[in-house]
């Protein structure tokens, strides 16, 4: 089951993308971002589901460069 993300910028804090991980992605992952630049995780943040539903929100929060 792949995990969908919101990548949240952690200087500025609005939603950089949205990414489709194959698992649940740890504190320190790295990967590239759609512009090409190479980011590492700060901290991932889940969230509780909405009532009735079974997906959580995801949320990695990363320090781009740029």
């Amino acid at each position: 089951m792949s995990i969908a993300a919101t990548i949240m910028n952690s200087t500025t804090g609005p939603p950089i993308q949205k990414m489709t991980f194959g698992r649940m992605p740890k504190p320190w992952a790295t990967f590239h971002l759609e512009t090409g630049e190479r980011v590492t995780a700060d901290r991932v943040n889940v969230g509780k589901p909405a009532p009735g539903k079974f997906v959580a929100p995801v949320e990695v929060w990363v320090t781009p460069k740029g």
